[in-house]
């Protein structure tokens, strides 16, 4: 009988011993690719439980407000939507999200194992937030464009349950593979194409404690927030070694906790080691979102 359709025997002591077949892996490495490279997002329901999201939620609301007071703390994606880019020791749970098996499981099947932790930040689509424009969020790179592989990630983490009401994300399923043709600065597509994105859309209602995974070139914007609530979500962005993602972030730890990190986190990290943390420059400016949609 083969080694695949029996346990193997190991002989010592008393005789023979049948070893336990191995582990099967947590998650399946072909629903994550097939999940990415086919709509181009995925998500795990329940990964963290609502605890760790209200924590999370204090933390962004204390650092949304610290950033609204500093010139250039808070980047304009629209009507009251905002981008803040954050130090990840100003939020507890970041350990928690860097290690969750699902994370690096997606990470380690698409970005492959020398993965890079290279942005972390968060959306505030407030009340009032008007539709944005179709729009990837960087220019897709050759190696997409040519070699047909994604090699950068974004992880988004809710700190509400979303309703209808509260503008939820929306995105165009398989379109992270559409020619930039006519798009404005390879990122915004001609209006011509919308009703393609519009027939496609799909839009995400997640809960606290859901966590999703999307190529950040799907075709998505935000919608209209037509409640009183704003809508947090936490961003995490990863790449593959050839992506140059970082450039446009400057991650930075103290050293003390750069070296409290645990020993599986810090080699998927680009960051800066600095004695002090200071006010990050966002370079990652998205000029066609400042007005929200035509």
């Amino acid at each position: 009988m083969s080694m695949s359709m029996a346990a193997t025997e190991i002989t010592g002591g008393g005789g023979a011993v049948q070893a336990a077949p191995p582990a099967e892996p947590r998650y399946d490495v072909a629903a994550i690719m097939g999940g990415l490279y086919g709509d181009g997002i995925i998500g795990l329901k329940g990964a963290f439980d609502r605890e760790w999201v209200r924590r999370l939620g204090e933390d962004i609301e204390g650092l949304f407000r610290d950033a609204l007071k500093r010139p250039g703390g808070a980047v304009g994606r629209g009507p009251n939507r905002y981008y803040v880019e954050i130090h990840p020791e100003k939020i507890r749970g970041f350990v928690e999200l860097a290690t969750h098996p699902w994370v690096v499981a997606v990470c380690s099947a698409v970005l492959g194992p020398e993965y890079r932790i290279v942005e972390i930040g968060f959306d505030v689509p407030g009340p009032g937030a008007q539709y944005q424009p179709w729009h990837r969020d960087f220019p897709a790179p050759p190696e997409t464009l040519v070699g047909r592989r994604l090699n950068s990630l974004a992880f988004n983490v809710t700190t509400v349950d979303v309703s209808e009401d509260m503008g939820p994300f929306e995105i165009a399923p398989g379109t992270q593979w559409d020619e930039p043709a006519g798009f404005d600065h390879g990122m915004f597509p001609p209006k011509s194409l919308y009703p393609r994105y519009e027939a496609r859309a799909q839009q995400k209602m997640p809960k606290m404690g859901d966590v999703s995974a999307r190529s950040a070139l799907t075709i998505h914007r935000g919608t209209a927030n037509q409640s009183n609530k704003s809508r947090p979500v936490l961003v995490l962005g990863a790449d593959a070694p050839d992506a140059r993602n970082a450039e446009r972030h400057d991650l930075q730890f103290t050293r003390a906790c750069y070296d409290a990190l645990p020993d599986e986190v810090r080699p998927h990290l680009a960051c800066r080691v600095v004695d002090e943390l200071v006010p990050i420059v966002q370079a990652h400016t998205i000029e066609g979102l400042v007005m929200g949609e035509a």
